[in-house]
C-alpha cells in the first residue's frame, strides 16, 4: 500500500518530505497534482526528491506519495517510431490530450494498451524455457520483435497462444507465472546477458573519414566533441541514418527546441536506404529540450540505454546517439547545487566520472541470455562551452571511450565537412577491426590507412615550415606531399551530407578511392624524379576527374575509368618509364 507524507520544503526541481520511508530511487508522487520525482537521498527522517516536472506553485504541507517502485521503462512491441519525453511519456499522445504546452502531472502509459499485436509462438506447450529466450515473433513495422522470457522467469512451458493480443494480455505461461509482451525494467539498472564478447566487427557507417580512419566497432563507445556550429548534430543524424544497425535509438538530452524540431520533422520524412521504408519505423526519439524540467534531463539517458538493452537482448545491433552528455551533466550540476552537495572541478558534482563511466559501460557486444549475440554502440555528443575541450565532462569522457572524434571550427570556418579533425581524433579499435577489414574489403586496407594518415601528418609538419619561408621555397618532393595531401583531404575526408550520392560511401568504394589516390602519389613520385614540373601533374585532367566523381550517379564505373585514364596521362608526360 502507498505510503503518504507531506511536503517540508521547496527548492526548484528538489523537494524535501517527511513522513514516507521510501527506498533509493523509488519514484513519489508529488503534490495535488501527482508530479512524478525520484527519491535521490535520504536523510534520517527527511526523503530528498527529484521532480520531473515544474514545481512552480509547489508548498510545504502538500501530499507525498510513495509508489514504492524505481523509475521503469515499459518495453514491449510499439516502441518504434515513439517519441518520448525523458521519463517516457508519449508526447504525440500529451500534444492530442492537451495541445502543444504540456502541463503539469498529466501521464499516459509509454505503450498503447488497445492496440493489437499479432502474436506467433516459437517454442509449443512442454519446452522448457530458461530468462531471455525467444517465445514467440511481432511484426513490428519491418522490424522482427522477439518477445523473451522476463528475467527471473524459468521452467517448462504450461501453455502458449497464437493469435492477435494487447500488450497485457497473457500469451504464455511458464511454471505457472505468467507472460505478456509487456516488461518493465527499472533504467537505472542493466539489463542481464551472459558475457560480452571482443569488438572485432566495425560499426560502418558510410562515412569515409569513420569508416577508413577512425573505425568504432559494434558495441563501442564514441564521443563527438565540439563548439557551437561544428556540426555533432548533422554528424549523428549521419550515424542514424547510414550505420548498419538494426535499431537507432536518439535521444535528444537538453539540446535546444530548434534542433530536437528539425530531427523530429526530418527523421519521419527520411527513408531507410536499406528498405525504402521511413527511417522513423527502426528508431526511438527521446525529445528533452532544454526548455524542459531539469530533472527528467537526467533521467532521459538511462531511459534511452535500457530501451536500447532491451532490443540488444533480441539479439539486435543498437545504436544510441546521446545529443548532448553536456547537457546531461549540466542537469547533475543542478541537482547537486540543491542538494547542497560539495562540488567538484567547475562546479560539477563529485561523482560526475562515475556516472559517464556507469552510462558508457552499459555499451557492449554481447552473448544473450537467449544464447544469440546483440550489440549496443554509444555515441556521445560532448558541447564543451567555447569549444574548450580540456573542460571536465570532455576530459572525463576521454578516459572512458575509445573512439575520439573531434570536431574543429577552424575546419568549419573553411567549409570542410565533416569538420572531425584528422591529427586530434582517434580510435582504440583499429587493431580489432584490421583482421576484419582484412577479410571483408581488401588485404591491403589497413596498410593504406597508415600510408594517408603519415601523408596527412606530414602535411601538418610542412605547413609550418610554408608559414615561415612560402610554399615555393619547398623541394619538389615536399610539395608532391602537399598536393597528395590535398587530395586526400579534398577528395576523401570531405563528405557532403545532403548530396544525394556522396552522403554514403560503402567500404568497396572507400577502399578504391584511397587506392586511387596512393596510385596518383606513386605514379606522380616518379614523375617528379623524371623532372617533370609539379604544375604539370597538379594540372592533369585526370585530377579534377577524380575530384569530381564523388558526385558521379554512376561512381563506381567512373572511378574505374579514372583508373585506366590515370595510367595513360602520366604516361604522356613522359616521366613514368
Amino acid at each position: 500500500m502507498a505510503k503518504v507524507g507531506e511536503i517540508f520544503r521547496v527548492a526548484g526541481p528538489v523537494v524535501t518530505a517527511v513522513g514516507i520511508s521510501p527506498r533509493m530511487y523509488d519514484v513519489a508522487l508529488v503534490g495535488e497534482e501527482k508530479l512524478m520525482g525520484e527519491v535521490i537521498k535520504i536523510s534520517g527522517d527527511k526523503v530528498v526528491i527529484q521532480v520531473y516536472e515544474d514545481t512552480s506553485g509547489l508548498r510545504p504541507g502538500e501530499r507525498v506519495e510513495d509508489t514504492g517502485q524505481p523509475l521503469f521503462a515499459e518495453l514491449g512491441p510499439g516502441l518504434l517510431g515513439s517519441v518520448y519525453d525523458g521519463v517516457q511519456r508519449p508526447l504525440p499522445v500529451l500534444v492530442t490530450a492537451m495541445g502543444d504546452f504540456i502541463k503539469r502531472g498529466v501521464s499516459a502509459p509509454g505503450l498503447d494498451r488497445k492496440k493489437k499485436w499479432k502474436f506467433t509462438p516459437v517454442v509449443k506447450k512442454g519446452d522448457r524455457v530458461v530468462p531471455g529466450q525467444v517465445i514467440g515473433k511481432v511484426p513490428e513495422g519491418y522490424i522482427e520483435h522477439r518477445v523473451m522470457v522476463p528475467p527471473g522467469v524459468e521452467g517448462v512451458v504450461d501453455q502458449i497462444k497464437e493469435g492477435e493480443f494487447v500488450i497485457e494480455d497473457t500469451i504464455c505461461t511458464v511454471g505457472g507465472k505468467t507472460v505478456q509482451m509487456l516488461q518493465k525494467w527499472p533504467v537505472r539498472s542493466g539489463r542481464p546477458f551472459i558475457k560480452k564478447v571482443p569488438p572485432d566487427v566495425p560499426l560502418v557507417t558510410g562515412q569515409r573519414i569513420l569508416d577508413t580512419l577512425f573505425p568504432l566497432a559494434k558495441g563501442g563507445t564514441a564521443a563527438i566533441p565540439g563548439g557551437f556550429g561544428t556540426g555533432k548534430t548533422v554528424t549523428q543524424q549521419q550515424l542514424a541514418k547510414w550505420s548498419d544497425s538494426e535499431i537507432v535509438v536518439y535521444i535528444g538530452c537538453g539540446e535546444r527546441g530548434n534542433e530536437m524540431t528539425e530531427v523530429l520533422a526530418t527523421f519521419p520524412k527520411l527513408e531507410d536506404p536499406k528498405t525504402g521504408e521511413p527511417l522513423m519505423g527502426r528508431t526511438v526519439l527521446i525529445a528533452n529540450t532544454s526548455n524542459m524540467p531539469v530533472a527528467a534531463r537526467e533521467a532521459s539517458v538511462y531511459t534511452g540505454m535500457t530501451i536500447a538493452e532491451y532490443y540488444r537482448d533480441m539479439g539486435h545491433d543498437v545504436s544510441l546517439m546521446a545529443d548532448s552528455t553536456s547537457r546531461w551533466a549540466e542537469a547533475m550540476r543542478e541537482i547537486s547545487s540543491r542538494l547542497e552537495e560539495m562540488p567538484g572541478e567547475e562546479g560539477f558534482p563529485a561523482y560526475l566520472a562515475a556516472r559517464l563511466s556507469e552510462f558508457y559501460e552499459r555499451a557492449g557486444r554481447v552473448e544473450t541470455l537467449g544464447g544469440g549475440k546483440g550489440a549496443v554502440s554509444v555515441v556521445g555528443a560532448v558541447s564543451p562551452p567555447g569549444g574548450d575541450l580540456s573542460e571536465p565532462v570532455t576530459q572525463n569522457t576521454l578516459r572512458i571511450v575509445r573512439v575520439f572524434w573531434a570536431l574543429d571550427s577552424k575546419l568549419r570556418e573553411r567549409r570542410h565537412f565533416p569538420a572531425i579533425n584528422w591529427l586530434t581524433s582517434y580510435s582504440l579499435y583499429t587493431s580489432n577491426l584490421d583482421p576484419w577489414y582484412k577479410k571483408n574489403v581488401a588485404e591491403d586496407f589497413p596498410e593504406l590507412r597508415a600510408w594517408a594518415m603519415e601523408i596527412l601528418q606530414k602535411e601538418a609538419e610542412l605547413q609550418e615550415i610554408v608559414q615561415l619561408v612560402g610554399s615555393d621555397a619547398l623541394p619538389e618532393e615536399q610539395k608532391l606531399t602537399l598536393e597528395i595531401a590535398r587530395m586526400i583531404r579534398e577528395i576523401f575526408l570531405q563528405q557532403n551530407a545532403y548530396h544525394p550520392v556522396d552522403t554514403y560511401s560503402p567500404l568497396t568504394r572507400q577502399y578504391v578511392y584511397i587506392k586511387t589516390i596512393r596510385r596518383f602519389g606513386d605514379l606522380a613520385r616518379k614523375a617528379v624524379d623524371s623532372e617533370v614540373p609539379i604544375e604539370l601533374i597538379v594540372d592533369l585532367p585526370v585530377r579534377n576527374r577524380l575530384v569530381m566523381s564523388k558526385f558521379e550517379p554512376n561512381v563506381d564505373q567512373e572511378l574505374e575509368e579514372i583508373n585506366k585514364e590515370m595510367e595513360k596521362q602520366f604516361e604522356g608526360l613522359g616521366g613514368t618509364s
